[in-house]
């Protein structure tokens, strides 16, 4: 068993919000397997305080985050990382990133 990168955005009236949404859009286009290699695979998710930037800005710092191997996020049985991202929605966006069992 493998693991590969993902990077996903959602919205929600809180980061947990947004993760549950995450989560619920990557099983409607993945499916309810395991080893999707999505953020599905994931049930939880750390905050990391960072500022909030366009999203090419945010999937380059995740990039560097798990290049780095970083132990916040580097593990696939880790939680997913969540960086704030700037958006035009009506609730706060987030960049949902890490490794996952694929």
């Amino acid at each position: 068993m493998g693991a590969m990168n993902f990077y996903t955005t959602a919205t929600g009236r809180n980061v947990h919000r947004a993760f549950f949404n995450a989560r619920s859009q990557a099983s409607w286009e993945h499916g309810h397997r395991k080893y999707s290699g999505t953020v599905y695979e994931k049930d939880e998710v750390i905050v990391l305080d960072e500022p909030k930037r366009p999203l090419a800005q945010a999937t380059a710092r995740a990039m560097e985050l798990i290049e780095a191997r970083d132990p916040r996020v580097f593990p696939k049985a880790g939680p997913a990382g969540a960086l704030p991202i700037e958006a035009d929605a009506d609730e706060p966006a987030w960049l949902f990133f890490g490794l996952a069992a694929c």
